[in-house]
């Protein structure tokens, strides 16, 4: 049995659910210079490397790592991620406002505040065409829940073609083919250099003016600048961001006033320790059994 150093703002209620497993848990202050596996936020973990010479496996709460992948930090151990396990509550969020853009929820609301009967017709998914930026395991998981609603499914990836419910891929140089048409545009990309402001002007000028444009990926992956200005001069439908650049977004930041768009404070797929704790626990098998890792991310390729 391996001790686990616990790095986490929801310390209680993992160390509830790893002492109920039979796991020895280590917290702050104490950070044994002997320890071998650590668990909890990038953040978390990026503070306490400096103390854990002897670290042989890290295990993010998160999908997102981006904080334990600059070059000047050590890199002698597994870092392993949350993937695998927001697919479905990515597919609620997205989904979700889709429904909501196209059955006009907003507009029914407002219509009902001014007391005006409003019987327009509304909108339906089937029949429209979906893009998803990146199709690792949430991206398939959106392309899944697509084809259940009827939509045509496009994805754009680097070279990876293994979701069976996308219906065309897309590769580099081939962006301008894949936003082309697009009623919907998603991006479930993660940040890494390749992927920073790939939403740009040129980009957006392939899109159809009626594409409602959705980021659960990371907020750098979007030019923010040309965002705004294909907002407020109707260039797209509108748009959804979970995640921006700067996070809290301050308030003096144009967003908050922007035409047709909707910010949701990064709460799109939030880490719940039942969900977190039951994959490292799989995960902790195996590594005890001297068996290779799940999730492992690349380094350089930065997920």
């Amino acid at each position: 049995m391996k001790p686990i150093l616990l790095l986490s703002k929801h310390a209680v209620t993992y160390r509830n659910l790893f002492e109920k497993a039979g796991l020895m848990i280590v917290e702050p202050p104490d950070l044994p210079a002997d320890t071998e596996i650590v668990f909890g936020e990038p953040g978390l973990i990026r503070a306490a490397l400096p103390h854990l010479p002897n670290l042989r496996w890290a295990q993010s709460t998160w999908a997102g790592v981006e904080s334990l992948l600059d070059p000047s930090l050590p890199r002698g151990y597994t870092l392993t991620n949350a993937r695998g396990v927001f697919g479905s509550l990515m597919s609620e969020y997205v989904f979700g406002y889709l429904l909501a853009h196209e059955r006009k929820l907003l507009t029914r609301w407002q219509a009902q505040q001014t007391r005006t009967w409003d019987a327009s017709l509304t909108g339906t998914l089937k029949g429209k065409t979906i893009g998803l930026l990146g199709v690792g395991s949430i991206g398939c998981a959106l392309a899944k829940t697509a084809r259940f609603f009827g939509l045509t499914v496009r994805g754009y990836t680097r070279q990876s073609r293994g979701c069976p419910y996308v219906n065309d891929y897309f590769h580099e140089p081939d962006l301008p083919a894949f936003a082309s048409s697009l009623d919907y545009l998603v991006n479930v990309l993660p940040g890494t250099s390749r992927t920073r402001h790939i939403v740009n002007a040129k980009l957006i000028h392939h899109l159809p003016p009626g594409a409602l444009f959705i980021n659960v990926g990371r907020g750098s992956a979007v030019n923010e600048t040309d965002l705004l200005h294909a907002l407020e001069n109707g260039l797209i439908a509108g748009a959804v961001l979970d995640v921006t650049e700067q996070e809290p977004l301050p308030e003096n930041h144009p967003f908050w006033q922007a035409k047709n768009l909707l910010l949701t404070f990064h709460t799109s797929a939030p880490s719940f320790p039942e969900q977190i704790s039951a994959m490292f626990l799989q995960n902790y098998q195996r590594y005890l059994a001297g068996q290779p890792l799940e999730n492992i991310v690349d380094f350089e390729a930065g997920y």
